[in-house]
């Protein structure tokens, strides 16, 4: 009789490498192993890593370090280190931590049974080379089960100076259209309300793929695809994420008007409100442009939630030119905005360059950034007070177990009172009584009842 093994994935970063580690924890459940709570107790620990800032590298070392020790009175554990640090690291990080049985690049994700086959057959293996991804044909484990991730492009090819993913995630490769239906199909067949369509650079889905479908019609643009997927059946609601702004088009921003399982929430990164450093970032945009696009959704969709990114700190940046991306959030007005000091990263230009800030400058101006993001969030929130808002119940809130969460159709996170074993999955209207910077509280008005087979 065998002895029942068990995994463990740490995951670090984006949603990209959530919906990775989703995927290779499929892979592993499909080769016998059963998920861990406690990486302690695990036979197989898999760290997928972020490389874009400073702090998740060395998190990733720091926890390498404990399991390494461990190693050595348990030979038979498997370490793994996947995703963006192992790509960019690679051999080094093999003869930084030898007790490490496995280094693989994100393009290797759907290669981690071979490549685990490989190592239980006695091999130390770093798998980094470029690869072309083909389809997925593992079931993911999901994290959710309301909503889900769906890649629809892999890799990058921006070359912004600050940002390590083009070295590390490779070029873009698109996934076919019709490959694309059948996973969200699959997901609607399996309960699944919500379906998030994921690329590091999304607009520039179908670059490179050639030709049009059987059906002659050409899927290859993002706009196209979300009119071929937008009829699935038992999905209510289509996000994507993460848009680039040199990409994004108006033909983009009337589809989602006209399509009502579109959520109206767009995630549009503008790094910086001036125009010099977007250029020394090599973004291929002006605050300008940025503005027009912004301008153009709110004709369309005057209650879309916009969300961004934004650095602050980059190389030789000036206190007028920090204040031009204060000038832009002031005026725009953005229902959330992940914020960043400026982290130099290894292999990138911006890296290498002189007129480095301090770390005392950077922190100041993040925390000045943040607290103008708060301000202008707690007011975009005002316009939900009293508002009638479609929820998606997704889950229990953990502080409060009398109340569910989810979020409304412009993702702001929402909780009201109510039964997660009955509301699990269910969109519920809910009158808005609290109005917060990043969420909201309310009552549910209608209750929609439970069909028993």
């Amino acid at each position: 009789m065998t002895t029942k093994r068990y995994y463990h994935i740490i995951t670090f970063g984006c949603q990209m490498n959530k919906a990775d580690s989703e995927r290779m924890a499929g892979i592993l459940e499909d080769m016998g192993l059963s998920w861990s709570d406690d990486p302690n107790q695990a036979d197989v620990i898999l760290y997928n890593t972020c490389t874009i800032r400073d702090n998740a590298e060395q998190k990733v070392y720091s926890y390498l370090g404990r399991q390494a020790k461990r190693k050595h009175e348990q030979p038979d554990l498997t370490l793994i280190v996947a995703g963006c640090v192992a790509q960019q690291e690679g051999e080094a990080l093999m003869r930084r931590v030898p007790e490490l049985d496995l280094v693989m690049g994100p393009q290797h994700a759907n290669r981690l049974k071979d490549l685990l086959e490989s190592v239980f057959a006695g091999n130390q293996i770093v798998a980094t080379e470029e690869v072309h991804i083909f389809e997925d044909i593992t079931q993911p484990r999901r994290d959710s089960q309301v909503t889900a991730w769906v890649n629809i492009i892999y890799g990058c090819n921006e070359r912004c100076t600050y940002c390590v993913v083009p070295n590390v995630r490779g070029v873009e490769q698109s996934r076919k259209p019709e490959a694309i239906r059948y996973e969200i199909e699959h997901l609607a067949q399996q309960g699944y309300r919500e379906i998030t369509l994921l690329g590091q650079n999304i607009d520039a889905y179908g670059r490179d793929l050639p030709g049009s479908t059987p059906e002659g019609r050409n899927l290859h643009t993002l706009t196209d695809l979300l009119y071929y997927v937008h009829d699935v059946p038992g999905i209510e609601r289509i996000r994507f994420a993460t848009s680039h702004p040199r990409y994004f088009t108006e033909r983009l921003i009337k589809a989602c008007a006209e399509l009502p399982k579109v959520c109206e929430h767009f995630h549009i990164p503008f790094q910086s409100g001036d125009n010099e450093l977007l250029k020394a970032m090599s973004r291929g945009y002006t605050h300008e442009k940025y503005r027009r696009i912004i301008d153009t959704i709110r004709k369309y969709m005057p209650d879309a939630s916009i969300s961004a990114d934004a650095i602050v700190g980059f190389p030789g940046e000036t206190e007028t030119q920090f204040e031009n991306t204060l000038k832009l959030v002031e005026d725009i007005g953005f229902d959330l905005l992940n914020t960043a000091a400026y982290s130099p990263r290894p292999g990138t230009p911006a890296a290498l360059w002189d007129h480095q800030l301090s770390e005392e400058t950077k922190s100041d101006r993040l925390q000045r950034l943040n607290h103008l993001v708060n301000i202008k969030a707690a007011e975009r929130s005002q316009r939900y007070f009293g508002r009638i808002e479609e929820v998606l119940v997704e889950a229990e809130n953990t502080k409060d177990k009398t109340q569910v969460m989810g979020r409304t159709g412009g993702n702001r996170l929402t909780f009201f009172a109510g039964d997660i074993n009955q509301l699990k999955g269910q969109m519920v209207k809910v009158k808005i009584t609290e109005v917060r910077a990043f969420s909201l509280t309310g009552v549910a008005v209608e209750i929609p009842q439970l069909v028993t087979v």
